[in-house]
């Protein structure tokens, strides 16, 4: 050992539970603070809509930090599925926004440390955060998310650690089917510079996994560079981040194959070598400044950023499909320029908080489309690529201007506060085709939107906190909803509209002693909700399928039932049906049918134990999930399950200066057979994503701080 004097120490509060803190007394509502949907930071108790913190120590016991789904079960009202396929992206909703996305994630909008990862078209991805350089996720849900613009059915935002002190970390993560990965970072402050205090952080994460399916094998490189400079008025952080990932396609499963065995791969996932890569890179600025006290200005943000991002996909169409001149291809290719910038100014009139602000999102994309073969006849090779089939330049962008107001009513002893904010701004999208082989494809549409919300919330005892809110949501279709007619024609589909929303939420929390509960009722109607017409051979197609209803309920417990033990436990109620009737013949979809990908009720709860006569911190998990639709006229559904989960977690203090963060998993305890997520209405029936067998993690966390 290093130091033969070292101290060993199991330290019990090694992995605490969300939204409690680590120490002798109970939860502290300081650490609690948020600031999405907010006008400016303040505690979860006062925000008068459904949000929820996780903190870094939940992140980290909840799995190897790869995917949000680890730890999402924990957030009522929002779904979070691994696909167990690192060519595709989670699939994520909340209340049953987002949930048709057969593919990235449609009806949400994501942010790492401020900057997008939703592109201004409303499709995102999540790929590229960086869990374990996250203080804290805040998750929030219902009518306030509307004042992010477009596609804003809830949000989900990552904060990264700020440079609080000297510290070097490397971890090791081994698991089963292959998983290994490695992190390294470093923090230090650099000393003062320019009347301020310059810091920096830098890290890098190399992932490797075999996969628990044939064809499932994927590789991952994430590296982060934060630099940050603080003043008495001044902070400037300037990010740099790059993400490079290669994965193979097992694809989905049909009903036949997932109950003969689930565990297999589909043959034309090995016949095409499907397989996907991504490549990413950003940089972004932000610079807050706080004005001197006394003035109406209080303080003002500015966020600039920048990135390019490139996606190749060898898919496993047929060539035989690829025969009709409109078909585009078996491989997507495409190199997408971005940048954006918003800025904020923060205003004080007496007791009222005013934020006002503009925001620009752009977007280009170099798009092309591949033959997935050479060749023909015995000569033919599958899963290269081949002849072009496809060459646009799309482009979308959305200009923004928001305003939200948090004021309070009559006297402080009142506990009465308003929230009141509107967000309007356009979304255009443009297609200039420059293959004309198969007609020309070009085409441009422009959707305006104006988003009011309202809220209330009352304090009418200490650690009690209701609330109520309101707004109206717009959601625009994506480029790719956008790129083929409903009647089979060349370009744009021009008579695909934006959806639109109504939404209302009742909610309650209450802090006290050992306990926190969060509650909510919510309802949500559409109008041209955007669904699927069609989605074979590699071309999907959609149309507006009329109005939608979603209404459920969320709850949230946490107890600390005594010194060393907590129970917290999670559920979600959630009605998602469409109101009209749409389609024809088999395609036929009835009034009252359930929104593919949705399910009626979903639970998650864990038993923490620190027993003091044994070391660390012991917790069994549970999550349950009802049967999930597969496609929207309802004839199949993947059964409803649940699964539990063992862990342990501890540190092992070395000296002053070093700690050993240990942590053991057992996920799928009983090795239960289940359909983890679906590929909704898909045209090859193919809907079936198997969750992970019977699995285990060892993760090793060696800190030194100086």
């Amino acid at each position: 050992m290093a130091h033969r004097n070292a101290v060993l120490e199991f330290t019990r509060c090694a992995a605490p539970v969300l939204l409690l803190a680590c120490s002798a007394s109970s939860w502290s509502q300081a650490s609690e603070v948020v600031v999405t949907g907010s006008v400016r930071a303040q505690a979860l108790l006062d925000a008068p809509f459904a949000i929820t913190r996780i903190d870094a120590a939940a992140l980290r016991s909840a799995g190897p930090m790869v995917n949000l789904s680890e730890v999402m079960a924990q957030v009522p009202g929002v779904v979070v599925n691994n696909r167990n396929n690192y060519a595709q992206d989670l699939q994520i909703s909340s209340r049953g926004f987002g949930a048709r996305a057969a593919f990235g994630v449609r009806g949400l909008r994501l942010y790492a440390d401020g900057i997008p990862a939703t592109g201004p078209d409303g499709q995102g991805q999540v790929a590229h955060f960086d869990l374990a350089g996250a203080e804290r996720l805040e998750v929030l849900r219902g009518p306030f998310s509307v004042l992010y613009g477009n596609s804003s059915g809830g949000v989900i935002a990552l904060f990264s650690a700020p440079v609080r002190s000297g510290q070097s970390e490397l971890a090791l993560d081994a698991g089963s089917f292959g998983l290994r990965q490695g992190r390294i970072s470093v923090a230090s402050p650099l000393g003062e510079v320019a009347g301020g205090a310059l810091d920096l952080r830098v890290g890098a994460t190399r992932l490797d996994l075999d996969g628990a399916r044939p064809q499932s094998a994927a590789s991952r490189q994430l590296g982060n560079v934060q630099l940050g400079w603080r003043s008495a008025t001044d902070q400037l952080t300037l990010q740099l981040s790059d993400h490079q990932q290669r994965a193979q396609d097992p694809l989905g499963l049909s009903r036949a194959q997932f109950d003969t065995n689930a565990t297999q791969t589909t043959p034309q996932a090995l016949q095409y070598n499907t397989r996907k890569t991504i490549r990413q890179s950003q940089v972004g600025l932000n610079w807050r400044h706080q004005f001197a006290d006394g003035g109406v200005l209080r303080d003002s943000a500015l966020t600039l950023y920048q990135g390019s991002r490139g996606v190749t996909q060898w898919q496993s169409i047929p060539f035989a499909v690829q025969a009709p001149p409109s078909q585009g291809g078996g491989v997507v290719d495409f190199d997408r320029a971005y940048s954006g910038g918003e800025i904020r100014l923060g205003w004080r009139f007496g007791d009222a908080d005013l934020v006002t602000g503009l925001s620009i999102e752009t977007q280009r994309d170099d798009r092309r489309g591949f033959e997935n073969f050479t060749g023909s006849g015995a000569s033919r090779v599958l899963g290269v690529t081949g002849k072009l089939r496809r060459d646009e330049d799309n482009r979308a962008s959305t200009r923004d201007g928001f305003a939200q107001l948090q004021l309070p009513l009559g006297t402080p002893a009142s506990g009465l506060a308003l929230t009141a904010g509107l967000r309007g701004g356009q979304v255009k999208m443009r297609t200039d085709d420059r293959y004309l082989a198969n007609g020309d494809d070009s085409g441009a549409l422009d959707f305006s939107y104006l988003n009011p919300v309202l809220g209330l919330r009352w304090q009418p005892l200490p650690g009690l906190a209701l609330h109520a809110s309101a707004a109206r949501g717009f959601e625009s279709p994506t480029l790719g909803e956008l790129a083929y007619r409903s009647d089979g024609g060349a370009g744009f589909n021009p008579a695909l509209k934006g959806q639109t929303s109504r939404q209302f939420e009742l909610g309650a929390k209450w802090r006290q002693a050992a306990w926190a509960v969060d509650a909510a009722l919510f309802s949500a109607d559409t109008e041209d909700e955007i669904g699927v017409l069609s989605n074979t051979g590699g071309r999907s197609t959609f149309q507006n399928v009329g109005s939608t209803r979603r209404y459920g309920a969320e709850l949230s417990l946490l107890w600390r039932a005594a010194p060393g033990l907590k129970l917290q436990a999670v559920s979600s109620w959630l009605h998602a049906s469409y109101r009209d009737s749409f389609g024809s013949g088999a395609a036929a979809v009835a009034a009252g049918n359930r929104i593919a990908g949705t399910q009626r009720a979903s639970a998650w709860a864990q038993a923490a134990w620190q027993p003091g006569w044994l070391p660390g911190e012991w917790a069994l998990e549970w999550r349950a999930v009802a049967r999930t639709a597969v496609n929207d006229i309802n004839s199949d559904f993947a059964a409803g399950y649940s699964v539990a989960a063992l862990r342990w977690s501890g540190q092992l203090r070395l000296g002053a200066a070093d700690t050993l963060e240990l942590l053991a998993r057992v996920d799928n305890l009983f090795n239960r057979v289940y359909a983890g997520s679906v590929i909704v209405n898909d045209g090859n029936g193919r809907f079936f994503e198997p969750g992970l067998p019977r699995n285990g993690l060892l993760s090793a966390r060696w800190l030194h701080r100086w």
